[in-house]
């Protein structure tokens, strides 16, 4: 049912939020499945309109490319995002302290009147706040100057589609 109701004000159609959902459950099953990348990396993959982002943490380039080309193989995936950053993976408070960002930034966006806040997908990885969706310019300009001035946030990076 939630599914149905985020649907509904996606500027995706059904078929695409389905499509972004299976991509990121096959990217999932990829990384499980491939033991070098699983034991040293911490990846997260988000889909949105078949533009695959990549957040997290690999120990060198190579992993990092292996990834890359991996996702690329997946159905219905349009371009790959790679943001991974050549670190060890992230420790636990980063990943709360990301997670409280995130939900700040969509209780903002819940908040304002001339957004609607199922037309922007936020993650946040290290304090950068990466922003999808289908939107208008105008839309994205008023998200952004949300996000930069939501604590906690070190930089934002616009992966929208506009729509205009």
């Amino acid at each position: 049912a939630a599914t149905g109701v985020a649907v509904v004000h996606d500027r995706r159609s059904a078929g695409t939020v389905l499509d972004d959902q299976s991509i990121e459950i096959k990217v999932s099953s990829i990384l499980y499945s491939n033991k070098k990348i699983y034991d040293q990396s911490h990846v997260n993959a988000t889909s949105y309109n078949g533009v695959v982002l990549l957040t997290g943490e690999t120990p060198n380039e190579q992993l990092k490319q292996e990834v890359t080309k991996e996702v690329q193989t997946i159905l219905n995936v349009r371009r790959v995002q790679n943001e991974l950053v050549i670190a060890a993976p992230s420790s636990l408070p980063s990943r709360s302290s990301d997670a409280w960002i995130t939900s700040k930034i969509k209780a903002k966006l819940t908040a304002d009147k001339y957004i609607d806040p199922f037309f922007v997908k936020v993650v946040t990885e290290h304090g950068v706040v990466y922003l999808l969706g289908l939107v208008s310019h105008a839309e994205a300009d008023r998200v952004v100057d949300i996000v930069s001035q939501s604590a906690g946030v070190q930089r934002v990076i616009k992966i929208f589609e506009y729509i205009d």
